[in-house]
């Protein structure tokens, strides 16, 4: 049995069960839990960081899919909340590179269907950081209830919010409310990781480069903007950094900006950079260190891209 230390992490967000291409001809599909927010939590637990998932589980077939999935990695387990409603569902294809297209399936999903007392009154004195994901920051009649308890978080001041908006245009409702949405949930971060497809959405007018810039103008004190093959780049404090992305043969890039995420919290963790009065904690991070961090990332993202899903490394695989 596995042994659970308090969280310095807590996630909340969907699972979703992928239906991912297999071998055996058109058609042919194999099932794999995923769901952004799930691959973050997965990934920073591999790379060391005690971690729990805020999520409500199906109650269908796919849903004890994804709670053994979770429970295997070593999530804590008290916030994997039974529910009745069914798993979501993402049929997933692959572009010519290896791009993931998603058709979701979703609509009466258990997974933004939270209910007044299900998330927690209180966050243990431990826990360090409180990040937030994709759609389940979107989709009601969840979505309010995670505004709210990033917002009570961010008051507090007691832990790092630090949210990944992940933004799925095709399945979040109105595009003016989504983007409206979407900055209020980044004035009340800490820590932002966007990639330039959510710039592109949030800011369609500007370079990517002008739109990290928009966003620390909202109050974060990191801004992290991944670019997909070309790298990454981060905005602190008026220190911008850049890296490149490392050359790897891409299998897919099924769950790679969620490793991505993972190892970014993972890096803060590790140097103590999340926890109480989050901006003091922010306010000098250097050139080099912003280099470090988004080279670790990097390198924790290349090497989910190299293997099938969203299979995370684990901190020996980065060594």
């Amino acid at each position: 049995m596995i042994e659970h230390t308090d969280p310095h992490l807590v996630v909340v967000g969907e699972n979703v069960m992928d239906l991912l291409p297999a071998p055996g001809g058109p058609g042919a599909l194999r099932a794999a839990p995923g769901g952004g927010p799930a691959n973050t939590a997965v990934a920073a637990r591999r790379l060391g960081v005690p971690t729990r998932f805020l999520a409500r589980i199906g109650s269908d077939g796919f849903g004890r899919m994804i709670r053994g999935r979770l429970l295997v990695e070593g999530l804590d387990p008290v916030g994997l909340l039974p529910a009745e409603e069914p798993s979501a569902l993402a049929l997933a294809g692959l572009g010519a590179d290896g791009s993931a297209v998603y058709d979701f399936r979703m609509d009466d999903a258990a997974d933004w269907r939270w209910r007044p007392g299900e998330l927690p009154e209180e966050l243990e004195p431990g826990v360090r950081a409180l990040h937030a994901a994709s759609l389940a920051l979107f989709r009601e009649p969840g979505a309010g209830f995670v505004e709210a308890l990033l917002r009570r978080e961010h008051g507090r001041g007691r832990v790092t919010v630090t949210l990944d908006p992940n933004i799925r245009p095709g399945v979040i409702g109105d595009p003016e409310a989504a983007r409206a949405l979407a900055l209020r949930h980044v004035a009340q971060a800490h820590v932002v990781k966007a990639s330039d497809e959510d710039l592109a959405f949030l800011y369609p007018d500007l370079t990517p480069e002008k739109a990290a810039d928009a966003l620390v103008e909202l109050g974060p004190s990191l801004v992290v903007v991944t670019l997909g093959a070309t790298g990454a780049f981060a905005l602190s404090h008026g220190v911008r950094v850049e890296v490149s992305a490392p050359r790897v043969e891409v299998v897919d890039t099924v769950g790679a900006g969620d490793t991505f995420m993972g190892a970014l919290l993972a890096w803060l963790d590790a140097h103590d950079r999340l926890g109480s009065d989050p901006r003091a904690r922010l306010a000098d991070l250097a050139e080099a260190d912003l280099a470090q961090m988004l080279g670790f990332a990097a390198r924790a993202a290349a090497v989910t891209v190299t293997r099938e899903g969203a299979d995370p490394p684990v901190t020996a695989d980065l060594a």
